[in-house]
């Protein structure tokens, strides 16, 4: 498999998962200081998805995200100071410090923002692929969303008039076995999410989430197919995370076993082997990348500590609503 991916590119994949895992790492530890407000929900184990997955787009390509974003962001190309500072709720932050962990965005980048909403993602990834198709763009959606997503009406919708439309996205569905502290077994008959393509005439893929290559070549086969004009595929990762379902959640409804099981398969590692293995990296390169990507994201901290607030005066400003009248 990565004789087919050049040497440029798996140091990429691997450059961007370590992105994640660090960035993801500090927010873990700053959270736990008291620094960071409202919830994070932290994207450690899943690395893999987002660094495969968005390795094939280009500035035409859009992505809509999940409340677990942060790693899709890293991986579209996001920001780091800007992401950080939002997380502090600073003024510069991508949100001006209005959005926070759950609702960043940059539409310049083609990231149409991370939702809190369980299953809000599809619906937007539907018009977003529409407007690629109408305009002829070439563009193209991948659309992430979670096993507890996969339930949802408006996921099910958005597939559906995917699949008759033939619009250029991919349904990715990141399954990482827990849909908040419910198992999947228990909140869906199905063992593979994938299976629900059948429904809409649509290819359904599975593939190991904790293998950057085999998410990175999956990916991009439905991509390609989507581009050619042949409509939307589900590409299902099985992954897993590491934290609990937010940051603060002990997650004592996962048996030690299985949390032991996953943490033996963790990506990272993993790749790491692998590139040395195949002669793509040598141990002291990668020393070399981790403490220069170490000191980016130390930069993105101090950043966001030495930002601004935002002013009260900005307070209305960004926000839309409709006019009221009180009686």
């Amino acid at each position: 498999m990565a004789t087919q991916i050049p040497n440029e590119q798996l140091i990429q994949l691997y450059e961007t998962m370590l992105k994640i895992r660090t960035f993801e790492g500090m927010a873990r530890d700053l959270f736990a200081q008291a620094k960071m407000p409202g919830f994070v929900h932290l994207y450690l184990g899943e690395e893999a998805v987002a660094a495969g997955a968005c390795a094939n787009l280009g500035p035409k390509d859009f992505i809509t995200s999940t409340h677990r974003g942060h790693g899709h962001v890293i991986a579209k190309g996001g920001d780091m100071n800007q992401m950080m500072a939002e997380l502090y709720g600073k003024g510069t932050g991508y949100c001006k410090g209005k959005g926070g962990s759950m609702h960043i965005a940059d539409v310049d980048l083609g990231i149409l923002g991370a939702n809190g909403i369980v299953g809000g993602g599809p619906p937007l990834a539907v018009g977003a692929a529409l407007s690629c198709q109408y305009k002829g763009t070439g563009g193209a959606v991948i659309c992430f969303f979670g096993d507890g997503a996969s339930n949802q009406g408006t996921t099910h919708e958005g597939m559906n008039m995917a699949a008759i439309w033939k619009l250029p996205v991919v349904f990715l569905c990141e399954n990482n076995l827990y849909g908040i502290s419910l198992a999947s077994k228990f909140h869906q008959t199905v063992t593979d999410v994938a299976d629900r393509a059948n429904a809409y005439d649509i290819p359904g893929i599975v593939v190991d989430g904790n293998d950057v290559m085999a998410v990175y070549e999956a990916v991009g086969k439905a991509l390609e197919r989507a581009r050619e004009g042949k409509g939307p595929s589900i590409v299902e990762c099985k992954t897993y995370r590491h934290r609990g379902h937010f940051e603060g959640d002990p997650a004592n409804y996962r048996p030690q076993d299985e949390v032991q099981a996953w943490l033996k398969k963790d990506p990272i590692p993993r790749y790491e082997g692998q590139l040395k293995e195949m002669g793509v990296l040598t141990e002291a390169q990668i020393g070399e990348i981790k403490a220069r990507i170490q000191a980016e994201v130390q930069a993105a901290v101090d950043f966001a500590e030495n930002s601004p607030w935002p002013s009260v005066d900005d307070l209305m400003k960004d926000v839309y609503t409709g006019e009221f009248s009180q009686a």
